[in-house]
């Protein structure tokens, strides 16, 4: 059986608020590639469930046949083992896509620390205020 239930995940949304500054981009990263992660794993359990479910399908519409039932009801099961099975390859590629999607946000993550970092170290340590970045660019 199907368990179509939301699990909480613990993994919060990240705001789509205009706070760029470089600890607020490096924790929504963080939280996106989190989110990503839970998300491939919940997927890829999505996708074991339904590939094992059409198993069962198909094996039930073996049984119907073999106690020489209305053959309405084998080509009925069997309908429902080729639904799953399209389903399961569905949810395979949306798997594959979330765990890109969450490998190219841990990427940036590092890329932005990695071209940031240092300068924000900089900015923060300074007793004296430093421009907002394009306060040049007038």
């Amino acid at each position: 059986m199907s368990d179509l239930t939301p699990r909480s995940t613990g993994a919060a949304p990240a705001p789509a608020d205009g706070d760029n500054r470089y600890k607020a981009v490096q924790a929504k990263l963080d939280t996106l590639g989190k989110a990503m992660d839970d998300a491939t794993l919940e997927l890829e359990g999505l996708r074991r469930s339904m590939h094992a479910n059409a198993g069962d399908a198909g094996e039930m519409a073996q049984d119907i046949e073999n106690a020489r039932l209305d053959p309405k009801f084998v080509q009925l099961t069997r309908a429902v083992e080729t639904a799953l099975d399209g389903a399961t390859r569905e949810v395979r590629t949306l798997c594959d896509t979330a765990q890109e999607t969450a490998d190219l946000t841990h990427q940036t993550r590092h890329t932005h620390a990695r071209l940031y970092g240092a300068l924000d170290d900089i900015r923060s340590n300074r007793k004296e205020r430093t421009p907002k970045p394009g306060f040049f660019n007038r």
